[in-house]
């Protein structure tokens, strides 16, 4: 593979993966905005970067930024950018095609920092029902009894299958070590 073909892969969306198509969106249009409002230190930021700096604010830290945390970052507060918002707009097709961030949405899906009917609405009018939908399949392997991520995926069924697995349950997950420390004796959802 040559390097031109590397750094093509390296910036692929998420929808050229998945085989998908992109739309224009309000909600992308609004993050610009706020990333210009409350920018990172950093001058070479992109929009994941900035989405991922406002999850590790909110409590997600089960990914972290390869150049670390901004710890001057002043994110915008819930009021601005609600953590539904938040989600979904990780949770667009546009984004680099960066699975590690998705972990980040399913973290405040999976401890309860959402509203569900707000999450719901948003997905679907953003068009981020088919990633939101298929986390909640993987979230449901780790966990058939969380009521957030059930309703979920009852409410985005998987009308087709992806072109490419989006995200394997395990990183949506920690290990529960048994005794001795070994083997896994059970997963939990990252909360």
């Amino acid at each position: 593979m040559s390097i031109e073909q590397k750094q093509n892969k390296a910036i692929r969306r998420l929808a050229e993966r998945l085989g998908m198509t992109i739309h224009q969106s309000v909600l992308d249009r609004r993050i610009k905005g706020l990333m210009r409002e409350y920018p990172l230190s950093s001058k070479n930021f992109t929009i994941e970067d900035w989405l991922s700096e406002v999850a590790f604010v909110r409590g997600a830290r089960v990914v972290q930024r390869p150049e670390g945390n901004d710890s001057t970052f002043c994110a915008p507060p819930p009021g601005r950018l609600s953590n539904e918002e938040l989600v979904v707009s990780i949770c667009q097709l546009q984004r680099l095609d960066r699975p590690q961030i998705l972990r980040l949405a399913a973290q405040l899906v999976s401890r309860g920092a959402v509203d569900v009917a707000n999450l719901l609405a948003l997905a679907r009018r953003e068009r981020a029902d088919i990633v939101v939908g298929e986390l909640a399949r993987q979230a449901l392997k780790v966990d058939p009894a969380h009521a957030v991520w059930r309703m979920l995926a009852e409410a985005f069924p998987c009308r087709r299958p992806l072109r490419s697995p989006l995200l394997h349950w395990q990183r949506l997950a920690w290990p529960v070590m048994g005794r001795g420390g070994f083997n896994a004796e059970r997963w939990e959802l990252v909360k």
